[in-house]
């Protein structure tokens, strides 16, 4: 509930509802249900996937988040067989971080261990460094771009996610899709995904597994120090063999080496700046898919040359708050949710989009510039109304691996959750002027606007 902003409790109502429509049952996979992106029912990608997994997990009795990820997990390192095909199974590999932010949830430590013990995060995070770009592999419908070369990661837009972004170039030598470029961001992934691999490894008590990865975590967050610009104060990649090393497109891929733990306090303030500054990556709706100064930014959208994609918010707001800029991340994320939330009323028809236009309230054109992107893409945009509003505007966090829900009410009004999953624990909290109601039916930690108090079963009352 948000008495003073009641479009954006109405738009987390819709985005459940659209979002049921992507729950999929199909014989011959390997785990049915599962969620479906909304792009193609015979295809899956896998940070589509992984990323509508940070709103399932608001629903995990409802919403098969991460259970489908045994449908990349099972085809690429088991060997089985299965009827959907995978787009590109070097897609960002976020599958270690949605399986980390899950368990923050559900408190579920008996998958965690069993995910470790079947190698598959492991398995991915070797693959990704040693795959031979161009290999087919059997089920994929693209051959791999990614490369691991000593100095980073050769890769490709579309393999990035970022189909069209101006971050590749346009005719030139350092456009092809493998060649050229270092990926700032397949580097930060891999140690985002080190970072993660070592943090449920130390949960589930594997401790010779969790200073492995800590140390490629540390190679890696070193190694991206090679991407920060001190001039611009921003990270970028990289050009091979170029009198200038430096790929100079602002985009919020810079956020993925402050949400991997890459970053130093200066450099986390550096990226905040950007997200301030309205001709770069802030302004009325933030998070363009390029900075608005950019020749290539087109204020229609044109997908990745402006659009704004709500996932790369997400990601970035989530870096901001988890790196000392909490407040500035419930900012932006209110202002994108207001964007969305005024597109849905004033854009026919009234849909949650696959992104959103940096200007208009509209949906963003695709990459022909003409025609709009996809309705109904719940799919990742329902991280925006889901996520982002339970996360950022109304402020709660929360770690079932220690019981432990943090809550930083904002501004005046009722506002609160009812029913939010801590574990096998449920909560309802209700801010009210200067009166706070929490009612819990097992104990928990509640870190009220950064003070702890101990919860038993039962309704209490607390000064705000």
């Amino acid at each position: 509930m948000l008495d003073r902003s009641p479009e954006l409790v109405s738009l987390y109502w819709t985005a459940w509802e659209t979002a049921w429509g992507h729950v999929v049952e199909q014989a011959g996979v390997p785990q049915s249900p599962y969620m479906d992106e909304g792009f193609d029912p015979a295809v899956i990608w896998i940070w589509d996937t992984c990323l509508m997994t940070h709103f399932c997990k608001y629903a995990p009795d409802l919403f098969p988040g991460v259970e489908s990820l045994q449908n990349f997990y099972a085809p690429l390192h088991d060997g089985t067989a299965s009827a959907l095909l995978i787009q590109h199974p070097d897609n960002p590999p976020l599958l270690a971080w949605a399986e980390e932010e899950y368990v923050r949830h559900t408190g579920d430590l008996e998958r965690v261990a069993r995910v470790l013990d079947a190698g598959h995060l492991q398995q991915h995070f070797t693959w990704f460094d040693t795959v031979t770009p161009g290999t087919l592999l059997p089920g994929a419908v693209m051959p791999t771009a990614v490369e691991r070369r000593p100095e980073g990661y050769r890769w490709g837009a579309i393999q990035s996610g970022m189909d069209n972004t101006p971050r590749a170039g346009e005719a030139t030598w350092y456009g092809n899709s493998r060649g050229g470029i270092l990926w700032l961001d397949a580097m930060a992934q891999q140690a985002l995904s080190a970072l993660s691999i070592a943090r449920l490894a130390r949960l589930v008590g594997r401790t010779s597994l969790a200073q492995e990865y800590e140390a490629h975590h540390a190679d890696l967050c070193a190694a991206l120090q090679h991407h920060w610009d001190d001039e611009d104060a921003t990270f970028y990649d990289r050009l091979e063999d170029a009198p200038f090393p430096f790929r100079r497109v602002v985009t919020p891929a810079a956020y993925w080496p402050l949400l991997a733990g890459a970053c130093s306090p200066e450099q986390a303030r550096a990226l905040a700046d950007l997200l301030e500054d309205p001709r770069r990556l802030g302004g009325p709706v933030p998070w363009p898919s390029v900075a608005r100064d950019d020749p290539a930014f087109r204020p229609d959208g044109q997908y990745w040359r402006g659009g704004v994609w709500v996932p790369l918010a997400y990601m970035s707001a989530r870096a901001l708050a988890d790196h000392g800029h909490a407040a500035l991340a419930r900012t932006a994320s209110r202002a994108l949710l207001e964007h969305m939330a005024r597109t849905y009323a004033d854009h026919s028809p009234s849909s949650i989009w696959e992104a959103y236009a940096p200007v208009a309230a509209a949906p963003a054109t695709d990459k022909d510039g003409r025609t709009s992107v996809r309705p109904g893409f719940c799919g990742w945009s329902a991280l925006g109304p889901i996520s982002m509003l339970v996360e950022h505007v109304l402020g709660f966090r929360v770690d079932a691996t220690t019981r432990t829900v943090h809550w930083d009410p904002d501004g005046d009004g009722r506002q609160g959750i009812r029913r939010l999953r801590c574990g096998d624990t449920l909560v309802d909290a209700v801010a009210d002027g200067d009166e706070v109601v929490v009612e819990v039916d097992g104990p928990i930690t509640l870190v009220l606007a950064g003070r702890p108090v101990e919860l038993g079963a039962g309704r209490h009352v607390l000064a705000r």
